[in-house]
């Protein structure tokens, strides 16, 4: 018996690992992409209105739909077909850029929209099949495998761009960003070839997770309500790091062309404090996410408050440990407290809450910055830290039901 459990974790924790190569590919796609996009919008012809609005108009997209397809997902059981085409579109929307003729804003707009579109088909139904892996691996170290693989591709992502911009040295920079768009489609197909490599070698990766399935619908009980409460008090303090570029390019601290250094840099922050605190999650439990949060919570008195290079670089590393914790231990609570059966639905509105709320507050922070930076610095920290006594009321009614598994559905007790 032992043996056999021995063989299981290690297929498990061969199954993260490949997906998390997976994830590495495709991040290396959208966030290389995500480094240029303001700028090769900006030179197609839209305004800054218009960047904005497509911008704030994709995430909300990217976020909202995931509850639908959350409750899709586990409603058809089809884990792989939702996952499958979540990514074509997501990595098929990118190298697409590079077809966009000067003067076809309108067009590069539509196809960041389908682009986050992707992300919501696919996000619930990936991280399901995730989470059932996790199950065997330890989910705070599994989750945090993922988003150390994933942020080394939004690290490398940046950085290969840099390079490409650094060696072409052209007036006409417009088709130079055409050029990393057309380059981004090697690591978009990397990604593709490679999910169906995984679904070929597991093709059922619910078999992970041995429970007695009901055919209970999903039911929100007080437990993963107060979660979502916590966790969208920190999305809303949580500013989006297009606000943190422009305001680096404003106060001039650092040359322009270096800000996609700025935000691999903050990649490779967040990759490593995932590691860190996906170990501490499994080890303590939810005292780790209470510690990531006042680890990042003041990050915006760094950045907005202060106006020196120290300042910014010590803001955008906080910056990073918020969103590498966010990335692997928040994943991993639903997972511990969301049953097999309705876990899709779960994850569904997690991020659209989590998703809605990051949405909302940036935008208020953004209006917050032209008002006055002290009010957003004020804004962000409030929110970061008024989700800490969610987590812990959290924590503690899952003692009180003598474990995590029971978390969503009464009748599951």
């Amino acid at each position: 018996m032992d043996k056999r459990n021995d063989k299981v974790k290690k297929a498990a924790f061969s199954f993260i690992l490949l997906m998390g190569i997976v994830s590495l590919f495709s991040d290396m796609t959208h966030e290389g992409a995500a480094s240029i996009m303001g700028a090769y919008l900006s030179l197609a012809g839209a305004s800054a209105a218009a960047i904005g609005f497509v911008s704030g108009l994709g995430e909300f997209i990217g976020y909202s739909l995931r509850i639908i397809t959350g409750k899709l997902t586990d409603r058809t059981k089809k884990y792989w077909p939702m996952t499958i085409i979540g990514y074509i579109i997501d990595c098929a929307a990118i190298p697409a850029l590079a077809l966009v003729p000067k003067g076809g804003w309108v067009v590069a707009c539509f196809l960041i929209v389908i682009q986050r579109f992707g992300k919501a088909v696919k996000k619930p139904a990936k991280d399901t099949i995730l989470s059932f892996a996790a199950t065997q691996t330890g989910t705070g170290k599994s989750f945090a495998i993922q988003e150390f693989l994933d942020q080394l591709g939004a690290f490398l992502g940046p950085v290969m761009l840099f390079l490409v911009v650094l060696l072409k040295n052209s007036a006409d920079i417009f088709n130079v960003y055409k050029i990393c768009f057309l380059l981004l489609g090697v690591p978009a197909a990397a990604t593709i070839i490679l999910l169906f490599v995984a679904k070929a070698r597991y093709p059922e990766p619910d078999k992970f997770e041995k429970v007695e399935e009901s055919s209970e619908p999903f039911h929100m009980n007080r437990r993963f309500i107060i979660y979502v409460v916590g966790i969208s008090f920190f999305g809303a303090g949580f500013v989006d790091f297009s606000l943190i570029t422009m305001h680096t390019m404003k106060t001039g601290l650092i040359p322009t062309d270096t800000l996609s250094l700025l935000y691999a840099g903050a990649m490779a922050v967040d990759a490593v404090s995932a590691l860190f605190f996906g170990w501490l999650y499994d080890k303590y439990g939810l005292r780790s996410l209470m510690v990531s949060t006042l680890c990042s919570a003041p990050f915006a008195i760094f950045i907005f408050g202060m106006d020196s290079q120290w300042a910014l670089f010590l803001g955008v590393a906080l910056w990073g440990i918020g969103m590498g914790a966010q990335e692997s231990i928040l994943k991993a609570v639903v997972t511990d407290i969301v049953p097999k059966q309705n876990r899709s639905s779960g994850f569904g509105v997690f991020q659209t809450s989590f998703g809605v709320c990051w949405f909302i507050g940036s935008w208020l922070m953004g209006v917050l910055y032209d008002i006055s930076p002290a009010g957003l610095i004020g804004f962000s920290v409030v929110m970061q830290l008024a989700a800490i006594p969610f987590y812990y009321w959290t924590g503690m009614l899952g003692k009180n039901n003598k474990g995590d598994q029971d978390g969503i559905t009464e009748s599951n007790r």
